[in-house]
């Protein structure tokens, strides 16, 4: 997939979650601009997500990520990946495989945004594919936007647009 494509895919799933009720649509739709309880809560919220997904993986348990940490409605859109994965079930036979080739990940948040009941976060994905895998998947790491929402008081991922490469420390 190309980076036009990519982006203009990263722009429409943006211009969703920004206009996901309860959003407030301000400029200052930021870490900086939340209060800081906001964003901290959130950035804990987020982190018990990301363990849950890692052990999950570890465990080769696709179903508690597809189920706890993707909403029913979740949207997969990536560099290189001709798929976009919509629902649980597109998102179920694709982790299904996914836990079998590649035996553990981690997920390293690097840059943090929320405002109200959605936020997103900018992240380095790892993974170690198996040696018989590691021509089906992209180098790691890779960068991973993901979109969240809080429904029914509980943070959940909508979706997530991922590209090639590693985002450097951020200020």
């Amino acid at each position: 997939m190309s980076y036009r494509v990519a982006f203009a895919s990263l722009a429409l799933a943006l211009s969703l979650v920004v206009s996901a009720p309860g959003f407030a649509q301000a400029p200052e739709a930021s870490s900086a601009a939340a209060p800081s309880g906001d964003i901290s809560a959130f950035k804990q919220a987020i982190r018990k997500l990301y363990d849950l997904k890692e052990k999950a993986w570890a465990a080769g348990d696709a179903e508690s990520i597809v189920t706890q940490f993707y909403s029913p409605d979740a949207i997969s859109v990536g560099e290189g990946d001709p798929e976009t994965m919509v629902g649980r079930e597109a998102f179920r036979k694709a982790y299904r495989q996914y836990v079998q080739d590649v035996p553990t990940v981690r997920i390293e948040s690097v840059s943090t945004f929320v405002n109200g009941k959605a936020g997103w976060d900018w992240t380095n994905f790892y993974s170690n594919p198996k040696p018989d895998k590691k021509s089906l998947y992209p180098p790691s790491p890779i960068r991973i936007l993901f979109l969240f929402t809080k429904e029914k008081g509980e943070w959940i991922c909508k979706g997530d647009i991922f590209v090639n490469g590693k985002f450097p420390p951020m200020p």
